[in-house]
């Protein structure tokens, strides 16, 4: 890049939290004072630990809104955090609340995550969602009884492993799992359970049951996975799994920053060393840049999502791209053209993608052939979401 910012090494701050363990001190490279060593933040402008670059300053004060991206200046904060997490003990059962409710409530926004799973002990897992759809009252007595892991989904885990957490859905990492979380930039957490232990200063840690009882969605949780390289996509980030062996181009827009994220082996990034654990930072606008080696890296940037609505005579096809031109979401159906299937087509491929309608940006509808009066108005007034044109 010329005249700006280079692709720049981050430098994380690390969290001591009582579960944590000592791989990202011994085997992933962190530098830090920590005992245990649980959390380190790779990427983060929040206040409760921001990123460094090696000239001592952080990314924050360093980086400009250019070089943070176009679809990234819509929010009215850095929108994405992201963190290795070394759990060599269970972590607390806990939710996050949505925006909605964080907002007016804690003067924060919310929290929706997704768990990478870089390295599991044999017999790990993690505690997801409702195994079946439960009352209020069965929760709040399982709370009361200690059985409230009983009523949740139990999922042994390997690396490779992906899932995504909505905020409103209960979980908890268990011991032996090392992850890299890629979240919503938020530090808003109510912890239901924890095992009864005691933190280093001999007291029961705080819970936060009441809170947590008003956003805790209590529907039976049902994982989904996406297709191909894409990990996980919200309107707060976009995660993609890269597996280079050899060179591989990549381009950063001016759409958006891009993060690297290293999982596995190593490599040079633009002429950088990059190693198992390290993490760095490509502007948005830099252009096209090389990877080479023999390594597995998460991608993470911010993208924009926009339903894609065709049709013929036989069925109705429906897509969920992004800015970038990628699919992420594809269905077809049968069912005759008219507003209430191409509905239900929409809402049906937004779930599959865990993506809700204030995720997408706009819906395009090329169904020419119905008789349908105002059929796009009628569809965009069922969703929510706007009629755009020539936006894919």
């Amino acid at each position: 890049m010329v005249n700006g910012m280079e692709i720049q090494k981050l430098f994380p701050v690390c969290k001591d939290y009582l579960w944590g363990g000592v791989k990202l001190k011994e085997k992933y490279g962190k530098k830090t004072s920590c005992e245990p060593c649980a959390e380190s933040w790779e990427l983060s402008f929040h206040p409760d630990g921001k990123t460094m670059l090696e000239s001592g300053k952080t990314l924050e004060e360093s980086v400009t809104a250019k070089e943070l991206g176009e679809n990234v200046s819509g929010f009215p904060f850095f929108p994405v955090l992201i963190k290795f997490i070394d759990a060599e003990n269970n972590l607390s059962v806990q939710v996050h609340p949505d925006d909605e409710y964080a907002l007016a409530n804690e003067d924060s926004f919310g929290k929706t995550e997704m768990w990478y799973i870089v390295e599991a002990a044999e017999g790990a897992g993690i505690y997801l969602g409702f195994s079946r759809d439960v009352t209020l009252e069965e929760y709040e007595r399982a709370i009361k009884g200690n059985t409230l892991t009983d009523l949740l989904n139990f999922y042994p885990v390997k690396a490779g492993d992906c899932y995504f957490i909505p905020s409103g859905t209960i979980h908890a990492i268990g011991a032996g799992c090392l992850i890299c979380e890629i979240q919503q930039n938020s530090n808003l957490t109510y912890r239901v359970y924890d095992y009864g232990r005691l933190d280093k200063n001999g007291r029961a840690r705080e819970l936060h049951v009441d809170k947590a009882m008003r956003v805790t969605d209590l529907k039976k949780y049902e994982p989904r996975q996406l297709s191909g390289n894409t990990l996980g996509v919200s309107k707060y980030f976009n995660v993609q799994k890269l597996k280079v062996d050899g060179i591989m181009r990549l381009n950063a827009t001016q759409k958006s920053f891009q993060c690297l994220t290293c999982t596995q082996g190593e490599g040079i990034v633009n002429r950088q060393k990059i190693e198992c654990g390290d993490s760095f930072f490509v502007p948005a606008g830099f252009g096209e840049y090389t990877l080479d080696g023999k390594m597995t890296l998460i991608l993470t940037d911010v993208r924009k999502y926009y339903l894609e609505i065709n049709s013929s005579d036989a069925f109705i096809e429906g897509k969920i791209v992004d800015d970038n031109k990628t699919v992420v979401g594809l269905a077809k159906t049968s069912a005759n053209i008219n507003s209430e299937n191409i509905v239900s087509l929409c809402k049906d491929l937004m779930a599959r993608a865990n993506l809700s309608p204030s995720d997408i940006t706009g819906v395009n509808i090329l169904a020419s052939n119905t008789t349908e009066p105002s059929l796009a108005d009628t569809v965009s007034s069922a969703l929510g979401i706007a009629v755009i044109e020539n936006n894919i």
